[in-house]
């Protein structure tokens, strides 16, 4: 570990203790949100050093599986602190809105900045077939209780159990396919290791721990804001907690992408949204039982319609294993139309 690498680590524990004693002195709520906001971005910066030390090692299956784990950290506490309160529509909202976020928002951004600073850049495509099938695949699943219950089809009245059937398919997804995605793709080179293994590992849980801390304060930090402006719980789940939950792989894959490491920005993007579908989401329907409020899969119609449409944009672009400036402004538009559409609510 070099210099700049200790003062990284030092600046980010300073804006972390920051965040804690602005959430926990009752400091005003402005100023709590500002501070948590940096935090949140040296933790990104923090968790971006360590995964490349990671990947050199593991390659950019393995480091962008562990990687997308621990950025998601954020999403389950958040999750489980909104359950026990009752906010069923914030974490369903959040949820989608955390695989939106990547597979459409962040990864259209990464395109763009990659696209311009490096020209059009190639990835792997049977990967990023198999990624988009799995996403598409998992979209589909997630929103079959909505449609069950929007087209008033005899699953209706079961929506409890069809969503914990479904929730259980995306599991066993999960674990099939977990060791296709530790493997790396062939061919690929990675600069030598400065950390040690204990070292890397070590500051990624600590990071991934503490982005979980750091994203509750942000989120309280902005509930007056959500009153002030009169945006919905749904706007604010699909835009506000999911971008603050995914902040670690919003600058990860950005990042990555400007460095003309496509492979390696595409896993870790793409991984993010997939392990929210076949991961976190059944984690946290069947966490809920434990909660005296439970997590259905029956999301409002538009939220459904769009999450499955997200994932057929995102299967063209990715197809050909190509990026281009273009296409991530495409993406960015997108994500664009789908926060303006949900501010009022569903």
């Amino acid at each position: 570990m070099n210099r700049r690498d200790r003062i990284e680590i030092l600046i980010t524990a300073v804006f972390v203790l920051a965040a804690g004693a602005c959430h926990f002195v009752g400091l005003n709520d402005v100023l709590t949100f500002i501070v948590a906001a940096a935090a949140l971005a040296a933790l990104a910066r923090l968790v971006g050093t360590a995964t490349e030390q990671l990947g050199a090692r593991l390659g950019s299956g393995g480091a962008s599986v562990v990687q997308s784990a621990l950025g998601n950290l954020p999403e389950l506490f958040i999750a489980l602190f909104a359950l026990h309160k009752g906010l069923v529509n914030v974490v369903q909202a959040a949820l989608v809105g955390s695989i939106l976020a990547n597979s459409v928002l962040v990864l259209g951004i990464a395109f763009v900045v990659g696209g311009i600073r490096n020209g059009p850049q190639r990835f792997d495509s049977g990967r990023a077939r198999m990624v988009s099938t799995l996403t598409l695949l998992a979209a589909a699943t997630m929103a079959m209780p909505s449609l069950a219950h929007t087209f008033h089809s005899p699953a209706a009245s079961h929506g409890n159990t069809l969503s914990l059937i479904c929730a259980g398919v995306l599991l066993v997804m999960f674990v099939l396919t977990l060791p296709g995605f530790l493997r790396s793709s062939p061919g690929e080179e990675h600069p030598a290791a400065r950390w040690s293994t204990v070292l890397t590992a070590s500051v990624l849980a600590c990071a991934g721990t503490a982005a979980a801390f750091t994203s509750d304060w942000f989120v309280n930090a902005l509930t007056p804001a959500i009153h002030t402006l009169h945006m919905s719980e749904e706007f604010a789940g699909l835009v506000i907690v999911a971008i603050a939950g995914n902040a670690v792989e919003n600058v990860v894959g950005v990042q990555l992408a400007a460095r003309n490491r496509a492979d390696f920005a595409v896993s870790v993007i793409v991984n993010s949204s997939l392990q929210v579908a076949l991961a976190l989401t059944p984690v946290i329907v069947f966490a809920s039982l434990l909660f005296a409020t439970h997590l259905t899969l029956v999301f409002p119609t538009l939220l459904a319609l769009v999450l499955v449409i997200a994932a057929i944009l995102g299967a063209f672009v990715v197809n050909d294993g190509q990026s281009t400036w273009e296409e991530g402004a495409v993406l960015v538009g997108f994500y664009v139309v789908i926060a303006a559409s949900f501010w009022w609510g569903t």
